[in-house]
């Protein structure tokens, strides 16, 4: 996924305002007729539902919108620049690369955004007759129009957040409940970057995200952490998903967690849901373990065997769905 991108935008700018008079075979002093410029062109940022990463900006970067044209005679204006609309997915964020101010958070679908207004045209001659000066050879310039180097950050926007160590069995659980179908494979890092899956269940939906796994140090940026962890940062809900086949289930918990409040403190606000899985291959110890852990955290637990299906994920789902209402 490509999350991140550095592009140059600028409007364009205004046309100049004429300096002309009328002359006609039975006019030959018919006074100033000069026009006025054209406005130079927005550059607009629109959000489109039907993209998913930053790809578009990989190879151009460079984003100008057409200048207005110059005004001309018999009180002809220059023609408007026209607008330069960007398509962004929804979830981008664009910064001013120099202050790293946000300019806009485009988190709605079909919202737009003028980034850059384009330059004033100037005034013909025409605009300046008067009582006085009946033969004015003044006009102004069009205006600049504005330049910004700017950021595109992507933040997914998911109502639930999957989130655990490598292999845990995010993305088997994301394939099983939603219409999303992520690589899946028995090793470590099989997600490298995030996958959205829409989840039907009893006639209301929602959006799952699959957050590749978390490793220590994420933090501080390894394993790609922190490029994985902005994106949990929109989530609603966060479902960890733990493998307690393991011995070391209950570490490798606290890690995860540790990592999400090194990064946000407000990530550790969050609903969470803890989701046992792959108790199919789990001893009774190894289980009684991690429930007793997570009953004393005070943390709603579901123990499943993603590989069965949706009749193990059935509660959780339920779950889900009780919470987000109650979100709303």
């Amino acid at each position: 996924m490509i999350d991140i991108a550095e592009i140059e935008i600028k409007s364009g700018n205004g046309g100049n305002g004429a300096v002309s008079f009328l002359h006609t075979i039975f006019t030959e002093f018919g006074g100033p007729d000069g026009g006025n410029g054209g406005k130079g062109g927005d550059v607009i940022f629109k959000t489109d539902t039907n993209m998913s990463t930053l790809a578009n900006f990989r190879h151009k970067t460079k984003f100008f919108a057409k200048n207005g044209q110059d005004g001309s005679s018999k009180k002809r204006s220059g023609k408007n620049g026209d607008d330069l609309i960007i398509y962004v997915p929804c979830g981008t964020i664009i910064k001013n690369k120099e202050s790293d101010d946000i300019m806009c958070d485009m988190d709605k679908p079909d919202m737009s955004f003028v980034a850059a207004k384009g330059g004033k045209g100037g005034l013909g001659n025409f605009c300046f007759r008067s009582s006085v000066n009946r033969t004015p050879r003044r006009a102004t310039d069009g205006t600049p129009g504005e330049y910004f180097s700017v950021i595109l950050e992507l933040k997914l926007l998911a109502d639930v957040g999957l989130v655990g160590m490598p292999n845990a069995g995010k993305s088997t659980i994301l394939s099983i409940v939603s219409n999303a179908k992520p690589k899946i494979a028995n090793y470590p890092f099989t997600t490298l970057s995030p996958n959205l899956g829409v989840v039907q269940h009893h006639g209301k939906s929602f959006v799952i995200a699959d957050i590749p796994g978390l490793i220590e140090g994420a933090s501080e940026g390894v394993g790609l952490g922190h490029q994985f962890l902005k994106h949990i940062q929109r989530c609603k809900i966060l479902a960890h998903v733990v493998d307690v086949s393991l011995d070391d289930s209950i570490k490798n918990f606290d890690i995860v967690n540790q990592e999400l409040e090194k990064f946000d403190k407000d990530l550790s606000k969050l609903p969470m849901i803890v989701i046992a899985n792959k108790v199919d291959i789990s001893s009774d110890n190894q289980i009684s373990n991690f429930e007793s852990f997570i009953v004393g955290q005070n943390i709603k637990l579901f123990k499943i065997s993603a590989k069965k299906g949706i009749s193990d994920l059935e509660d959780v789902l339920n779950y889900l769905l009780d919470v987000l209402q109650k979100l709303i």
